[in-house]
């Protein structure tokens, strides 16, 4: 396993702390976006200032560019990068993308597999010419020309912070990696399992994907405490992003066996009992989708993840740069000794 850090909006007081985690081995930094800054400006500026953590997007959202624009900037970024950009994609949800972007949120998964098959090909310097059920180009019955971009060609490797099973299954068939948010290792079949349909459906294996895992990680004597604390803060998540009608992580949730429970945590969320619904989410939720504890209890996690195929740890860090930094400090010794381990029985 490796070890990225997921710092998420980006602010320029954080390059002192990007900078040192690259020096202390961390393989990748992840920039988020919602609607406030974006996600790709921030890593042309890390790109100028560190020189071998790769630079990836978590999410870069479908449909708030077009996707040959998308394709430039992934291109623009590997150029400065010296070829260490990682573009993470997602559809978001109708909430940012109707209320934010002014686009409709309809067939995500069509949207996600075309938006990844036209940046592959603008990014390998193909004549741009797709009839997708989503994206038509050059547009029919108009002026435009098949163009060709005039950057030299490079590859631009796709992530999917896919959730929903036919997106899972689009991801392993398509992408190069997959931003696992909501996964817990004990329950992985229910991501893992679309993900290996889709791979083998495009004779690959699912060892082929770069499982990228985000987790909050805290070391800590008081486990049940952190555990707490961290499934109150999934309430948000599990309250407000989505729509009356939909909420992908909710969805997952309830994939992984936590239905009726996240189900009630939505109830009391959208009744504005914001009190009674992190108190509501199941302590399970904050411990089996973060790394908390001591270091033994931390080990023993990071084998359930090396078991179930986790093969990048985004470690999402709080605190001031030098709590950060210590706390990366060990779980980079945590994961080493991890990784040293013989090889343990799959989990899925």
């Amino acid at each position: 396993m490796k070890v990225g850090i997921f710092p998420g909006f980006f602010d320029v007081s954080d390059t002192a702390y990007v900078q040192e985690a690259e020096r202390l081995g961390a393989a990748s930094v992840w920039t988020a976006e919602a609607w406030g800054h974006d996600a790709l400006t921030p890593l042309a500026y890390l790109a100028a200032r560190t020189s071998t953590i790769r630079l990836g997007t978590a999410i870069a959202q479908i449909g708030a560019r077009s996707p040959a624009m998308l394709a430039m900037s992934a291109m623009s970024l590997q150029a400065l990068s010296g070829g260490r950009f990682l573009l993470g994609l997602g559809v978001s949800g109708p909430q940012v993308m109707e209320g934010w972007h002014g686009v409709r949120f309809a067939a995500p998964v069509a949207a996600t597999r075309e938006t990844i098959e036209i940046v592959r090909k603008v990014a390998a310097g193909e004549r741009l010419d797709h009839d997708g059920s989503v994206y038509r180009l050059p547009l029919p019955g108009g002026q435009g020309r098949a163009l060709r971009s005039l950057a030299p060609p490079v590859s631009v490797p796709a992530y999917v912070a896919a959730m929903g099973p036919r997106n899972l299954a689009l991801t392993g068939e398509l992408a190069d990696g997959w931003i696992g948010n909501a996964f817990m290792p004990e329950e992985a079949a229910a991501f893992l399992g679309p993900l290996r349909e889709g791979a083998e459906r495009s004779g690959r294996a699912l060892t082929d994907l770069d499982l990228a895992i985000p987790v909050a990680v805290e070391f800590t004597d008081d486990v049940e405490e952190a555990g707490r604390r961290h499934a109150g803060g999934y309430a948000f998540t599990i309250g407000a992003m989505g729509s009356r009608r939909r909420n992908f992580y909710n969805d997952a949730f309830a994939r992984q066996g936590f239905g009726d429970a996240v189900g009630e945590v939505r109830r009391l969320w959208l009744a504005g009992d914001r009190e009674a619904a992190a108190a509501a989410v199941p302590l399970e939720i904050g411990l089996r989708t973060n790394l908390l504890g001591t270091e033994e209890k931390i080990a023993e996690r990071l084998r359930l993840h090396r078991a179930a195929g986790t093969t990048t740890l985004l470690a999402k860090l709080d605190g001031p740069p030098e709590r950060r930094l210590a706390t990366l400090g060990r779980l980079l010794d945590v994961v080493a000794k991890v990784n040293a381990e013989p090889a343990p029985a799959s989990l899925t």
